[in-house]
């Protein structure tokens, strides 16, 4: 679940972060990113300031260009609480997790008046006539400008509004309850098992070393796992992204010239890994990002394999059709995924540099495959 917390200067946003932190949340802070980009300035962190720039980095990066950078941090393994969203570009990029919450902390104003006097930290309004006059500048934009902090149009978008005029423990008991609420109304959909099984597929893929394409496949039965699979030349030969397969390296058309290439399919190196550790796989179910060839199409109807479920077409796909509908197994295509939780090459962290091979391992062929 991701909370979102925005509220007026002093109404217990980051009383309310702290109280979400000690329940294990992850605390990213929009406003942090923007004191971060101040240091980089060299420019001193102060309330004037930090609206300045945030208006700035919205204006040239886009209006949710902050929930944007936010979004980019959150993944799916824990509950985050997100503070200082002050633009409703901010809340609609974060909704796009359909496990986001907005919250809109308040007091009134005498009141969080005294808390900054309170807590003294710098860059702060010193009188009450600055803090409300600051305050009125984040309500909503100055001249129209369209970048400009909007506090009010985010007090109107939030999904809950807490109250926190009183005591301290007052407001710990309104946060419990909240949180105990929504960990159960927010929590993020659990993808079905079609969408599950792909999803490893796509990660099995990953591991391809294929240069036409990389593929990912994962045998299945009763809702287990008995074997993956991707694509690549065999072990013990150069990986086809180093130069094993001619093929491959070519500029043939997808599907032609097949018997030239070196590369064993991810289907069917599911299928071996299976054999070779002796997991019997007769009924279950191949998972496979893309439709399998007709060559992998064989191996499976031989190999007992029920049903078939699939991502994206492949040249050969009529044929394919054509054995299974033949041979009774079934041929399924799934395409909408959920995009949230699908991988993504492109999020894979760069390779670190490998150290140097010790004088033993030199000229040794990979088997890593």
């Amino acid at each position: 679940m991701i909370v979102g917390v925005t509220g007026y200067f002093c109404s217990g946003k980051d009383t309310m972060a702290a109280l979400l932190e000690a329940r294990g949340f992850a605390h990213i802070s929009l406003s942090d990113m923007i004191r971060d980009e101040l240091r980089r300035r060299g420019r001193p962190v102060t309330i004037p300031n930090l609206t300045e720039v945030g208006n700035e980095m919205r204006r040239e990066g886009g209006a949710g260009v902050l929930g944007r950078m936010a979004l980019a941090r959150l993944d799916h393994a824990r509950n985050w609480i997100v503070t200082s969203i002050r633009h409703p570009a901010e809340v609609e990029t974060l909704r796009e997790r359909p496990d986001f919450v907005m919250v809109f902390v308040e007091a009134a104003q005498r009141v969080r008046y005294e808390r900054s006097m309170a807590r003294g930290r710098a860059g702060d309004p010193v009188t009450f006539a600055e803090f409300a006059a600051e305050e009125r500048r984040q309500l909503r934009p100055a001249g129209g400008d369209p970048a400009a902090q909007q506090l009010e149009a985010c007090r109107r978008l939030a999904d809950r509004r807490l109250s926190n005029n009183g005591t301290l423990e007052a407001f710990q008991a309104k946060v419990g309850r909240f949180v105990s609420e929504a960990l159960v109304k927010y929590f993020l959909p659990r993808p079905s098992w079609d969408e599950y099984f792909m999803m490893i597929a796509e990660v099995a893929a990953s591991r391809g070393n294929c240069l036409k394409r990389r593929i990912g496949a994962v045998v299945v039965l009763n809702n287990q796992i008995l074997s993956t699979g991707y694509n690549g030349t065999p072990r013990g030969i150069k990986n086809c992204s180093e130069g094993g397969c001619s093929r491959c390296a070519g500029a043939g058309a997808s599907g032609t010239n097949l018997d030239e290439c070196l590369c064993v399919h991810a289907e069917e190196n599911a299928l071996i890994q299976a054999a070779a550790h002796g997991v019997a796989i007769r009924g279950a179910t191949l998972y496979t990002t893309f439709c399998p060839c007709s060559y992998c199409a064989k191996s499976i109807i031989n190999a007992g394999i029920a049903e078939v479920v699939y991502r994206d077409a492949y040249a050969m796909d009529e044929i394919t059709h054509r054995l299974f509908r033949e041979a009774g197994v079934r041929l399924r295509s799934i395409k909408d995924l959920p995009e949230i939780l699908v991988p993504s090459f492109q999020k894979i962290p760069a390779r670190p540099s490998r150290a140097k091979k010790s004088p033993a391992s030199r000229g040794r062929k990979s088997a890593d495959k």
